[in-house]
């Protein structure tokens, strides 16, 4: 049953216990514009904790209170707070900006989830053709941060694979041929990036791919295999990664904090949404974790 449009670029959200949705490639596209340009392995992490809706404003709150931390002190705190959310959301919480953009449009995360539930192999074509607008028209291509293959299916690499730089774009332009005089230079921003070296391989990270061919997508090394038949039980393998679900109304109750606190200011938001670095505005004389 298709699932019908609600004006100009919105979209119905089927009740989770309804029947499998059926997505347009229009609305595929739609869909994943926003993410398509994307580094592969920061891709495939997102469309898997899309599958999570419901987990991504408590994840996104938690990211942006912990934002100081990095590498090893901000995998320590991820696993010292034993944190309720799926692994998958947890994968992202080395990206606050990531995470504040998809709490900030639930109904679209929820869509996209439920997408990748019911219609993986049609969402990585969706990704391919909005990648290949972006190429055709010279805004997708190789720079000191990514590397872009030719096809005939385009990957997207970070030029160091310990360092996932977030892409930030207008989808209304880099899918477009550009007006004259338009600097297509300027289309994609590779400005905020984030360090995550080998602390957080237990979330998959330097183990998350596409195959494209196969239209398969392999997370910490293993097939990802959740699907719209399957959502309510499948337990993805995350060795590394000890599961304090299941998540509920009281989850709230089961995050421990051992260390500060600290929000993003609106600057260091803004900054990062809009792929330029921003120092850190909060100075701690003590980041050590006590457990």
């Amino acid at each position: 049953m298709r699932i019908k449009t609600r004006g100009r670029g919105k979209l119905h959200r089927r009740d989770n216990q309804g029947p499998q949705p059926s997505f347009a490639p229009d609305q595929l596209d739609q869909l994943v514009s926003r993410i398509a340009l994307y580094p592969d392995s920061l891709l495939s992490q997102v469309l898997a904790a899309a599958t999570f809706p419901d987990q991504i404003p408590d994840a996104a709150r938690w990211a942006d209170q912990h934002h100081y931390l990095q590498g090893q002190a901000l995998a320590d705190a991820i696993q010292g707070d034993q944190l309720p959310w799926d692994p998958s959301v947890q994968a992202l919480l080395p990206f606050p900006s990531v995470l504040d953009t998809m709490a900030s449009d639930l109904n679209w995360t929820r869509n996209l989830g439920d997408a990748f539930l019911a219609q993986q192999q049609d969402v990585m074509d969706a990704v391919q053709r909005e990648r290949q607008k972006a190429q055709r028209y010279g805004y997708l291509r190789s720079n000191d941060q990514v590397v872009v293959s030719g096809g005939p299916y385009i990957t997207i690499a970070p030029v160091n694979p310990g360092f996932i730089v977030v892409p930030y774009y207008d989808p209304a332009i880099v899918y477009f041929a550009p007006r004259p005089g338009f600097f297509v230079g300027g289309g994609i921003r590779f400005g905020f990036g984030v360090s995550i070296s080998g602390f957080f391989r237990p979330w998959g990270w330097g183990y998350s791919r596409f195959d494209w061919g196969a239209h398969r997508v392999f997370i910490n090394n293993a097939y990802w295999g959740r699907t719209w038949a399957n959502r309510g039980f499948y337990a993805h393998p995350y060795p590394g990664v000890r599961r304090y679900g299941p998540y509920g109304p009281d989850h709230r109750a089961a995050v421990v904090e051992h260390h500060e606190v600290h929000e993003r200011t609106e600057r260091e938001r803004a900054a990062q949404h809009e792929g330029h670095h921003v120092e850190e505005e909060h100075h701690h004389e003590d980041h050590e974790h006590h457990h």
